[in-house]
């Protein structure tokens, strides 16, 4: 799964959670993403090569933490 904006490193996405800034997370493929609980991330968006890994707790479609 993706998140949304497309952050080119794991880091600026736990400095855009930190400023409090929404994150949602979306699945490219046929298979819906879920809205609760954990997810497993990467970045940045295809056709870029995925550079960062990450899992994540998402409440209501956006990540509040990444781990």
């Amino acid at each position: 799964m993706y998140c949304s904006p497309n952050f080119k490193s794991k880091k600026e996405l736990k400095q855009a959670l930190s400023e409090g800034r929404s994150v949602s997370v979306f699945s490219p493929g046929p298979f819906p993403c879920p809205t609760e609980g954990q997810v497993h991330l990467e970045g940045p968006h295809h056709p870029q090569p995925s550079r960062w890994y990450a899992t994540a707790t998402v409440v209501n479609g956006l990540v509040v933490k990444v781990e």
